[in-house]
């Protein structure tokens, strides 16, 4: 665009000076003095500047930049363009009274532009593009009618675009680009019949396009991209045969696409309709433009399958039609691909997130030498990946993830030595890592995660010196780690190597990796001492070495990562103190050193004051300070931290009731006599700690009784949930809670801290149990709109899959990772609890189970209480509670989450609910289920595959609801599908060439 735009200047300024004899005995002061004013208002970099050489004792004539007319002398052309200039622009550079050309571009200018501006009648052309220029246009700027270029371009200039630049009668280019303008684009501008190029893309410009710019006949350029402009296109805008370049991207605009735009559009060079909500199918004419270089179409509801044509097209540079619905079926499904070897331009490919079915061709690599970028994943792709693809030696980024495809990774892939950025990760790839890939010294990201890959981490991988990620986890990847992969010098995003079976040790080379922000090994089988020399991973946020085999101490070098915020060394064989250092981290927010063999004192200061970030339990010989204090107010203190030994010791006892009649119910328990043993905090405690139970402090209110708010003696806030004694159920609830979180322990899980069994002031039974308090309140209250955050908005798409995932991370931990398999039995939105950081916590365990083995459970009550809606139908039918049945109530859960509709609404009458309406309209109508709140997000801003995602979103509730238990998807399959969405949400490449993609 911007050569075409000089291109233009180039032919307006030759030849076009007007005769400027009559005032050749004009003198030049004012010139100078309106130039010493601009120059006094700039800061140059460089001493050594093109602006020093402006002698005042000189002509400005003689001046760098300054260009003068030979016989009038008097300034007309001021280039000071890519000089890095800062500061304002004078108001006087109004005085230069001759000017015809100012091309300011390319500095960083900041303040408003000078009203003065309209005093330039002469001006032909003015640039002002890539600065930080404010303020509205000024409407006087109508005054300068020989402009013919207008270049603003990527400013911070707001309002709205004045009707009085319809004025402009000679109007080439306008170019009002990558500013804030808002309001509606100006019907008027049809007025300015000599227009050639006009970009108003990447600004806030709002409601419809109007029909009167197809009176633009001259127009060849035409870019509306990234506004907020609604409604379809008016059909004369199809008719504006002379336009060689046509982007509407990123709006909200609908309806079809016609059929015959090909037709109508003859000259077309480049259509860029991506991230709408066009519908229909692929223009077939479109591919009949055997000189179009520019086909986009990315993230749109079109359907049908690839027209025929693509042969047609030898100039072809891009193909997009990522992030649709085009269809193919069979295994020669992915033939048409054959077709584009005919364009040998062919620079950029993506056909990645539709519902394309087949297998890669062998002769995929006869595509184009040229291509850089290959998006074909996120389609039914299988079969085996064939190596004639290592002969697209052009290639700089080649994702396949997200497929069936199978077998071994091509070793022919080694041979792409242009190669940036490989994906291959979430297929059902085997074998072994070829060594090959060792070979793609460019390689600045590898992702071949969630495969079945086995073996060992080839040692050529220590040739990616250019590597910034490597994501290599949930494979079956086996033997040690190899040195090479620390000596990585430009590794800084994330080394993930977790759930694996990794063995030995993690080699001191680690102190190498200075840059990097996360390291994950978690889930192998990593032996022998943390490596002292961690303390040199000065960068590290987040270290993840849980669920190992490490032993020896913590080294103390961790204290040196002063920027650490989660740490998670947990489940492995620690021994030791706690290093005392750790407790001056002021960034962390996690620290999980849980199921080690830790003793000694516990550190009081820091990060471990606060018992929502620090996880101990399983240490059992920590104590609060070297005497191990039993004292009874100490060891609430201590439990503030951790688990302490009063609780865990009464959890067990209560926890014993479940295990004695094994299989058969729960036993009655002499609850009298544990209630005068065990009582942990009192009556009196809770009473002051919510001011007698004050109105005002009441959280919450249900049948098992009502929450309140209270601050504990020791400036905890906390969250008290006192039984409803008149109910028959409220001790079974009461030991159900407790034998369910006596030995449970994880983010994503609300914490018990204590419990009150005792009599209130009327001597009646009390019952409380004290949980850490969720200052968010509960996912029910997000879901309705009744809370939001300060600026008064609701839960974004990230917000809702964040939530999802840690809601299913915590079931999958119920179902997976504790000893004894516990079952919810109520899981809903109102009973999932967020902090302060929007962490989710489930809670309410009253209707708990806990999974004796596979054939029974030991309930904690002789009846099922869950909740209409989120019930498993088999429930009804006498089935005993099972993983299934919880799968089934998170699906429910996940549906609502993202339909903001309650399964209990009122509109589902009749047999309808809402799994059943979810069905019924996706994904055809994804609008329609999808939450209200959500659609204003559909913009293309958003990353570019959020629709596919949502998609993927809606399939996993359905999954997780489907009538047979026996066809639902597991809680972890479900978790790791999730991830995955959020993997690709938050992959997406924002380098040049990928915003070159998106926008």
């Amino acid at each position: 665009m911007m050569v075409f735009s000089n291109f233009i200047m180039i032919l307006i300024l030759i030849g076009t000076y007007p005769n400027l004899e009559s005032v050749a005995s004009l003198s030049i002061t004012s010139d100078k003095e309106a130039l010493i004013s601009f120059k006094s208002q700039i800061i140059m970099e460089s001493p050594n500047s093109p602006l020093s050489t402006w002698d005042e004792n000189l002509s400005p004539c003689n001046w760098t930049g300054v260009f003068c007319n030979k016989q009038s002398q008097r300034v007309v052309r001021l280039d000071l363009s890519n000089l890095r200039m800062t500061g304002s622009i004078s108001p006087h550079i109004g005085n230069l009274s001759f000017l015809e050309s100012l091309q300011l571009q390319k500095n960083q200018l900041t303040g408003e532009l000078p009203y003065e501006f309209g005093n330039l009648f002469r001006l032909r052309f003015l640039n002002l593009s890539f600065n930080s220029l404010e303020g509205v246009i000024p409407r006087n700027i109508s005054q300068c009618k020989q402009l013919r270029v207008l270049d603003l371009m990527q400013n911070q200039i707001t309002g709205q675009i004045p009707e009085e630049i319809s004025y402009f009668t000679q109007l080439q280019v306008l170019n009002l680009g990558r500013n804030e303008l808002s309001s509606s684009i100006p019907p008027s501008l049809a007025n300015i019949s000599s227009l050639i190029e006009l970009n108003l893309g990447t600004n806030k410009l709002g409601n419809s396009i109007p029909s009167d710019l197809a009176l633009l006949r001259n127009l060849k350029y035409l870019d509306l991209t990234i506004n907020n402009l609604t409604g379809s296109v008016p059909p004369s805008i199809y008719n504006m045969s002379s336009l060689v370049y046509l982007a509407l991207a990123s709006n909200n605009l609908s309806g079809d696409l016609p059929v015959d735009i090909g037709l109508t559009l003859p000259n077309l060079l480049g259509f860029n309709f991506c991230f709408n909500k066009f519908t229909g199918t692929i223009p077939r004419s479109l591919h009949n433009l055997t000189n179009i270089q520019i086909i986009r179409m990315a993230h749109n509801l079109l359907h049908g399958t690839i027209p025929p044509g693509l042969g047609n097209l030898p100039k072809l540079k891009m193909y997009n039609i990522g992030f649709n619905r085009i269809i193919s079926s069979g295994k020669e499904g992915l033939n048409f691909l054959e077709l584009l070897s005919n364009s040998t331009s062919l620079d950029f490919l993506a056909i990645d997130f539709n519902l394309l079915e087949g297998v890669i061709p062998n002769s995929i690599g006869n595509l184009s030498k040229v291509l850089t970028k290959f998006f074909i994943g996120g389609n039914n792709i299988y079969g085996t990946i064939p190596p004639s693809i290592g002969e697209l030696w052009g290639l700089q980024l080649l994702n396949l993830s997200y497929t069936s495809v199978s077998g071994e990774i091509p070793k022919e892939i080694g041979q792409l030595k242009e190669l940036q950025i490989l994906g291959l990760a979430d297929s059902n790839l085997s074998g072994k890592i070829p060594i090959s890939l060792g070979n793609l010294q460019k390689l600045n990201r590898i992702d071949l995660s969630r495969n079945e890959l086995e073996g060992s981490i080839p040692t050529s991988f220590g040739n990616f010196q250019n590597l910034l990620s490597m994501d290599l986890s949930d494979n079956r990847l086996n033997g040690s780690i190899p040195r090479e992969i620390f000596n990585l010098p430009k590794l800084s995003a994330f080394l993930n190597l977790s759930q694996n079976y990794l063995t030995g040790t993690l080699p001191v080379e680690i102190e190498h990796l200075e840059n990097v922000v996360t390291i994950n090994i978690s889930d192998n089988k990593i032996s022998g001492n943390i490596p002292v020399s961690i303390g040199n991973c000065k960068s590290l946020e987040q270290l993840l070495l849980a669920r190992n085999m490490f032993m020896g101490q913590i080294p103390a070098t961790l204290g040196l990562v002063k920027g650490l915020e989660i740490l998670d060394l947990s489940s492995n064989q620690l021994s030791g103190v706690i290093p005392p250092d750790l407790q001056n981290f002021q960034s962390l927010q996690l620290l999980n050193l849980s199921f080690n063999q830790l003793e000694g004192e516990i550190p009081v200061g820091g990060v471990f004051s606060n018992p929502l970030k620090v996880h101990l339990e399983g240490n059992q010989n920590l104590c609060l300070d070297s005497a191990c204090l039993h004292t009874h107010v100490r060891r609430r203190t201590v439990y503030i931290i951790i688990i302490p030994t009063t609780i865990a010791a009464l959890c067990f006892a209560i926890g014993l009731l479940f295990y004695i009649r094994k299989g058969k119910g729960m036993i009655n328990g002499d609850f009298e006599s544990f209630r005068g043993q065990h009582q942990i905090i009192s009556y009196d405690e809770l009473r002051q700690a919510t001011e007698n139970f004050k109105e005002e402090n009441l959280i919450g209110r249900g049948s098992f009784g009502s929450v309140y708010r209270g601050l504990l003696q020791e400036g905890i806030t906390v969250a008290i949930k006192v039984l409803n004694m008149t109910m028959a159920k409220s001790q079974k609830i009461f030991l159900a809670e407790c034998a369910v979180l006596r030995s449970i322990r994880h983010r994503n899980l609300v914490k018990l801290i204590t419990v009150c069994s005792s009599i209130d002031y009327k001597n009646d039974e009390f019952l409380a149990l004290v949980f850490e308090f969720m200052s968010n309140g509960n996912l029910d209250e997000w879901i309705r709109g009744k809370r939001r955050y300060e600026n008064g908005k609701g839960l974004n798409v990230m917000d809702r899959l964040n939530l999802a995932i840690g809601v299913a991370t915590a079931v999958d931990y119920l179902h997976n990772e504790t000893e004894i398999p516990i079952l919810h039995c109520d899981l809903k939105p109102s009973n999932v609890l967020l902090d302060s950081d929007m962490t989710p916590k489930v809670g309410d365990f009253g209707l708990a189970k806990l999974l004796i083995d596979n054939q029974s459970a030991i309930s904690s009550t002789h009846t099922l209480k869950g909740t209409i809606g989120y019930i498993p139908p088999e429930y009804g039918f006498g089935e005993k509670p099972s993983i299934a049945g919880d799968v089934h109530s998170y699906g429910i859960l996940l549906l609502e989450l993202f339909t903001g509709k309650s399964p209990t609404d009122e509109s589902f009458t009749g047999g309808m609910s809402l799994k059943n309406w979810v069905e019924m309209s996706f994904p055809t109508y994804l609008d329609q289920v999808l939450d209200p709140e959500l659609w204003d997000e559909r913009q293309c801003t958003k990353p570019e595959n959020q629709d596919d995602c949502l998609i993927t979103i809606f399939r996993i509730g359905i999954a997780c609801t489907n009538d047979s238990p026996a066809e639902r998807i597991s809680m972890r399959d479900a978790l790791g599908k999730l991830k995955s969405v959020k993997d690709i949400l938050q992959k997406a490449e924002y380098t040049e060439e990928n915003k070159y993609r998106q926008y």
